[in-house]
């Protein structure tokens, strides 16, 4: 009888080792190689073999309407609604509402609220059936029809959904507590997962049901388990949100049936996750009188315009290297845009500890909001607002010149629906000139960073007298 073979893998990046060693040579991770039964396919073991069945891309299948859940938002980040016999993972921090979520969507769409009744089951290996049910009480859910079950066993789970009346909506909660008895390593870890998730996938595929994966996330906000994951499932969601806002961001990473740049906004209540259709006049609801170092950029998140604050502290640095602390933005771009400032314009800044802070929770991630985060940094600097009901939307480059950005219509539209009269932008065609005047917004075209500054400087001279003025060396503001 041939001896099985065996193989080591790392339990932190999934690599495969022939044979076990304290370290693991790919992610420098100790004591992390685990044995694991080298399982080989059955034409591998000597077994027949089938020949493949090679078709042409002409041809046609019966095409089955997406699944519309009801909740807009979910929908519009999933690409319209679930696609039969998709893979879904859906990962985020500890306790941000992923399982809430999930129940959420789970209940739509057993009630028909996006047309058509569709029977789910959830499947949880976390909590008790009393504990789903509670939660289920809390959301005012009791009366959907989604069925429960507590497990951990893909083996019982397999038995119970591979069968002709499967049902439509499968959640798994989590896919790190699912085990397979064919394999000695513990639930969570790399094999467990990859092998757990394969066979579900398998089955959802075989059975034309959509199979919704709770996953876990490490410490750097990843998904647990191995990156080979991501590639098996149709669609990878992030559901993000800080801890002290009761916004919570769900952002597609991946999407085989849809666009991967849309984000669906909820707020977290008593009664579980709201919908909010209409983000901009959520992240702009603590507006009040307008204060220095604050602007508001109108942005596009997917096909989604959104206006947000950013907001802009520039103190004197008490330590010889000054500090520069982010939230909400990359780092990397403010410390390119303070250097652009300095240079090109004779904004003295280097020497202050500069915070910068997107407010809501939300991060940008757009180059569009260079002009928005300049105008907070010489607002806070000079001590002078930004004018009132103002909107500032631009990209800037390394010598000053502030370049078109994509969809400025959809900004100002916007822009004006939410109440603003005026927009910095950057320079546009004729074109969009006549449109922006639909709108009833007047637009300021900004060609250089220079003349952004130029509007702050008739009001900053007098406030810049004394020990500013002497902190920046006599320089400009």
């Amino acid at each position: 009888m041939a001896r099985e073979q065996t193989r080591y893998v790392c339990q932190q990046c999934g690599a495969v080792h022939a044979k076990w060693a304290g370290r693991c040579d790919d992610c420098g991770g100790w004591n992390t190689l685990a044995e694991e039964a080298a399982r080989l396919g059955p034409g591998l073991r000597g077994g027949k073999s089938r020949a493949l069945a090679f078709v042409g891309l002409e041809g046609g299948s019966e095409a089955n309407p997406r699944r519309v859940s009801g909740l807009a938002e979910f929908d519009r980040v999933s690409g319209g609604g679930l696609v039969p016999g998709s893979a879904l993972l859906v990962g985020g921090d500890p306790g941000i509402g992923k399982s809430t979520l999930l129940l959420q969507v789970a209940a739509a769409l057993a009630q028909g609220k996006g047309g058509t009744a569709l029977d789910g089951v959830y499947i949880s290996g976390e909590e008790s059936l009393d504990q789903i049910r509670l939660r289920a009480q809390r959301l005012g859910i009791m009366a959907a029809p989604v069925r429960l079950a507590a497990a951990t066993g893909v083996r019982d789970i397999a038995a119970a959904l591979d069968r002709p009346d499967a049902p439509g909506l499968v959640v798994i909660d989590s896919i790190q507590t699912m085990y397979l008895d064919t394999l000695d390593s513990a639930p969570g870890t790399v094999g467990q997962v990859r092998a757990s998730a394969q066979e579900l996938i398998r089955i959802a595929k075989a059975r034309g049901f959509t199979v919704m994966l709770v996953g876990h996330v490490t410490k750097d906000g990843l998904i647990a388990g191995p990156r080979v994951l991501e590639h098996m499932v149709d669609t990878v969601l992030y559901f993000e949100g800080e801890r002290g806002h009761q916004f919570r961001i769900l952002r597609a990473v991946k999407n085989r049936f849809g666009p991967t740049d849309e984000i669906g906004v909820f707020a977290m209540t008593d009664a579980g996750l709201a919908e909010v259709p209409n983000p901009s006049a959520l992240f702009l609801g603590e507006r009040r009188t307008p204060v220095s170092g604050a602007a508001v950029f109108a942005g596009i998140e997917g096909t989604r315009p959104m206006l947000v604050e950013v907001q802009a502290l520039v103190a004197p640095s008490s330590y010889g290297t000054p500090r520069r602390a982010v939230v909400g933005w990359d780092g990397n771009r403010l410390a390119m845009l303070l250097a652009v400032l300095e240079a090109r314009c004779g904004v003295a800044v280097g020497a202050k500890d500069v915070y910068l802070n997107v407010a809501g929770g939300l991060r940008i991630a757009e180059p569009a909001a260079d002009l928005a985060v300049a105008a907070a940094l010489v607002s806070a600097l000079t001590f002078t607002p930004v004018p009132a009901e103002t909107v500032i939307f631009g990209e800037i480059g390394l010598s000053g010149e502030i370049r078109p950005v994509g969809q400025p219509e959809p900004r100002l539209k916007e822009a004006a629906k939410l109440g603003f009269a005026s927009a910095w932008v950057p320079p546009r065609p004729a074109a969009g000139k006549a449109a922006a005047g639909e709108h009833g917004i007047a637009v300021h075209e900004l060609g250089h960073l220079s003349e952004l500054v130029a509007r702050f400087e008739d009001g900053a001279r007098p406030r810049m007298q004394g020990p500013d003025r002497r902190a920046q060396g006599g320089g400009r503001p």
